[in-house]
């Protein structure tokens, strides 16, 4: 576990801001992630929510130069399976089930496991875990909930995603226990369309300069 959690670990502090995305088309994919890398964002969430995620995961992969790419809203071991397939560095799923843990003891790619109270946190840090995705961040109860469980739980690293922004984002990172938070205000579905690439580097130029 230790050796995975460095992985993890060397992915998420890259930047304070991972992006979440949610990809219709495929095609946009290559150059809406070149243009996240063009503006400091290399670690990427494609997440699992569109029949287009996988082939998004896998030209990202394949021909994005300096991305970290990882897949998102996995919710049981075939999408992982597929997932890891499809060249994915890391897993991020909203919530956690045995059967992902399993999955996970037996893969060599990393998890971020979704956890929303301090019991879920404390059966995660039973299976070794040590960072933690915060989800849905802001309705479980947002930057003070985490400042709450910073000293009882003491050593639990988490990246809190569910709406964030640019407006809150300090909130988060200013925390002790927050390693980067994710969000997906760096990819506007307006500017994708639009094939605004110039425009998402700017966004995400802007998150890349805030302080993790």
């Amino acid at each position: 576990m230790g050796e995975k959690t460095e992985k993890l670990l060397s992915i998420l502090k890259l930047q304070p801001v991972v992006p979440v995305l949610i990809v219709d088309d495929a095609k946009t994919a290559v150059p809406l992630a070149r243009a996240l890398v063009a503006g400091g964002l290399k670690a990427i969430e494609i997440t699992m929510r569109t029949p287009a995620a996988l082939e998004a995961v896998r030209a990202v992969a394949a021909e994005v130069e300096g991305a970290e790419v990882g897949a998102g809203t996995i919710l049981n071991v075939a999408h992982w399976k597929a997932a890891v397939e499809a060249g994915s560095k890391f897993i991020v799923s909203p919530g956690t089930t045995q059967e992902l843990l399993d999955a996970a003891a037996d893969s060599d790619v990393p998890l971020l496991p979704g956890a929303a109270t301090a019991s879920e946190v404390m059966a995660l840090r039973e299976e070794g875990y040590q960072v933690l995705k915060f989800f849905p961040a802001e309705q479980a109860g947002g930057a003070a909930y985490l400042k709450a469980l910073s000293s009882p739980l003491a050593g639990t690293l988490f990246c809190p995603t569910g709406g964030i922004s640019l407006k809150n984002a300090n909130d988060y990172l200013s925390l002790p226990n927050v390693i980067c938070v994710g969000g997906s205000w760096v990819a506007p579905k307006e500017l994708v369309a639009a094939g605004d690439w110039a425009g998402i580097t700017k966004l995400a130029a802007e998150a890349a300069a805030l302080k993790a």
